[in-house]
């Protein structure tokens, strides 16, 4: 166990909306250390959402981000020989976390012609609430609704 918690990484707001929550989110989905191009990507998705949608990009990836951040979430925990899904609510910082990783790897697996596109249309289609990280969302939900008879065992 360690000896003390690590401390707090300050993270700078981005330049256009000068938002921190824009720079975790950049964060997550840079590769390779370039985050000028993870940026890029950003923006270029944005760019495409004002286009499509006639919206402030802005407010249409935060309505994408709470559509897709889950509330509870079930963890395996053993019991007397058995596991169990035991479900649990999920800190605030970790439910914007699993939102951000989801929306990325959702919009990765999408088809179309570049990432920046497959991020636009990931995004959008969240915040209307449909596309597959909305689904996961409802996923774990249920999976948490079902397993609710174990909530008990939680520590």
């Amino acid at each position: 166990m360690r000896k003390r918690k690590p401390k707090k990484r300050i993270i700078n707001p981005d330049p256009r909306f000068n938002d921190v929550l824009v720079t975790q989110f950049v964060n997550n989905l840079m590769m390779g250390g370039k985050k000028s191009t993870a940026f890029a990507v950003f923006y270029d998705a944005l760019d495409l959402i004002k286009e499509r949608t006639g919206e402030d990009p802005h407010e249409v990836w935060k309505t994408a981000l709470n559509n897709i951040t889950p509330a509870v979430e079930v963890r395996s925990k053993r019991v007397g020989g058995s596991t169990f899904q035991i479900p649990t609510e999920i800190r605030a910082a970790r439910k914007t976390s699993i939102g951000m990783k989801w929306l990325i790897k959702y919009s990765r697996l999408r088809s179309g012609k570049g990432i920046s596109d497959k991020l636009a249309s990931e995004i959008i289609a969240a915040s209307k609430g449909e596309g597959a990280g909305v689904k996961k969302k409802e996923d774990t939900h249920r999976m948490a609704e079902a397993n609710r008879a174990f909530a008990h065992f939680r520590t």
